[in-house]
């Protein structure tokens, strides 16, 4: 017998009010959503504890993982975030604000700007990461390699069926 959890009951309930329906859609998504919450939760927490948003980190973890100079312009921030383009420039904003990126006029288009992180941001990122992938790993932790690679291996199809196929730089 499997352990419970709250999801199990919320199908019992389903199964009770409405037996002709299939719950078990339901019970799958609402497993991602309940551990999205969950996930959502343990990485504001340790980005909270580095001074950071989950937003903030994600711009400085894009920038860094670009490679050197470390500089994207706003559309590619904008398209890596998924997020509107003013909520791009807030996030830019805050992190020009506590020194962490800067803003450049682009050499080939003076309407672009670029945004490029100081030696502060990439010094905080760069510290910021391993214990990030040390909170991935502990969020994880009840999943054996096996299991992990199913699972990324089936999430990976679920997101290419819903569109999720295009590179984000």
């Amino acid at each position: 017998m499997h352990q419970r959890d709250t999801v199990d009951d919320i199908v019992e309930q389903w199964a009770r009010a409405r037996p002709e329906l299939d719950a078990g859609p339901m019970a799958l998504i609402g497993r991602l959503r309940r551990l999205n919450v969950r996930v959502d939760n343990a990485l504001r927490e340790y980005f909270t504890a580095c001074g950071l948003d989950s937003s903030e980190f994600d711009v400085l973890a894009t920038l860094r993982r670009s490679g050197e100079p470390y500089e994207l312009n706003a559309r590619a921030l904008l398209k890596s975030a998924m997020v509107t383009s003013g909520a791009i420039t807030n996030r830019v904003d805050r992190l020009s604000a506590k020194g962490l990126v800067e803003r450049n006029p682009c050499p080939t288009d003076r309407r672009a700007v670029l945004v490029r992180l100081t030696p502060a941001g990439k010094e905080l990122i760069d510290g910021a990461l391993a214990g990030h992938v040390r909170n991935e790993e502990r969020i994880l932790s009840a999943l054996d390699a096996d299991e992990r690679n199913r699972l990324d291996a089936l999430l990976r199809k679920l997101l290419i069926a819903h569109g999720d196929t295009e590179s984000l730089l």
